[in-house]
């Protein structure tokens, strides 16, 4: 992989983990996917009318193929994030979202893309997996009526393989630009849930004053994050991309452990390792 492709995914990691704490705070809002769609309007839409102006895009069958397929693939992303936040801790939904969600995306590379991953990709890849299952602790997860928190990630992690293809194919082979990928999909969470959220506007009022840092946070570090990414499919193969991006569950375990005091497990040390060591095995793989 690209060393700029590689430190953008880095980047991206850290964004990824600190909005996700935010998200599960604000977890009990019935209109926080609204509100930080809204706020992120406000805030990139100066950014991506320069960047359009600068780059015209060509609309073609295809190019609203893939717009009208992130639409709709981040918004069954965000709805079923927060409905997993709702229903287990941090350091279970967002590891295992955040594990099943490459693992269908490297699948999907393979099978759709036809690219051909060589050895020490796949042992990154599989030690990804093994990192996740230790540090989120899902062997025991299974025994401890997680069942809702796991459901719900195994959902989160195919939307975000689903869009993590479709978008891919967006940026590499139509040459949509990154910030009208992202910018296209906040349109389309407002669009389709403003109706019920205008229609409980004292509620709204409520949650905005008692969730503002979460929802600005969302709003800033949530494109941030995924502009990141889409740059790096371009210079990279998704199937080194998606995977690298769970560096991530290392910052968002620790965050679910420390700081919103989720139990931790004794062997998260070694799923630490075995995921910087998968990362590592597929830096140096391209």
């Amino acid at each position: 992989m690209p060393l700029s492709a590689l430190c953008a995914v880095l980047l991206a990691a850290l964004c990824h983990a600190a909005w996700n704490l935010q998200a599960k705070r604000a977890a009990a809002s019935r209109h926080f996917v609204w509100l930080y769609s809204v706020a992120s309007l406000v805030v990139w839409t100066p950014l991506v009318l320069i960047v359009l102006l600068h780059q015209l895009p060509h609309f073609g069958a295809a190019q609203c193929l893939a717009l009208a397929g992130t639409a709709v693939l981040h918004l069954l992303y965000s709805l079923s994030l927060q409905a997993g936040y709702r229903a287990a801790d941090l350091s279970i939904v967002y590891p295992l979202a955040r594990g099943s969600g490459p693992l269908f995306s490297f699948a999907g590379a393979v099978l759709l893309f036809g690219e051909r991953p060589g050895p020490l990709a796949v042992l990154g890849l599989l030690l990804i997996i093994a990192g996740i299952v230790l540090v989120a602790n899902l062997h025991r997860s299974l025994r401890r009526n997680a069942l809702p928190g796991l459901l719900w990630g195994t959902v989160t992690g195919a939307c975000i393989a689903a869009y993590t293809l479709n978008d891919g194919w967006a940026v590499k082979v139509l040459a949509i630009s990154p910030f009208l990928i992202d910018f296209t999909g906040n349109c389309f969470r407002v669009l389709v849930l403003s109706p019920q959220a205008l229609a409980a506007r004292a509620e709204l009022v409520r949650e905005w004053r008692a969730y503002r840092l979460p929802v600005l946070t969302v709003a800033t570090l949530g494109p941030l994050g995924y502009i990141l990414v889409l740059f790096a499919m371009r210079r990279a193969p998704i199937s080194h991309v998606a995977p690298t991006r769970e560096l991530a569950t290392l910052v968002g375990t620790w965050f679910g452990a420390r700081l919103l005091g989720e139990q931790a497990a004794a062997q998260r040390l070694a799923g630490a390792l075995c995921i910087v060591a998968g990362v590592i095995s597929i830096a140096l793989s391209g």
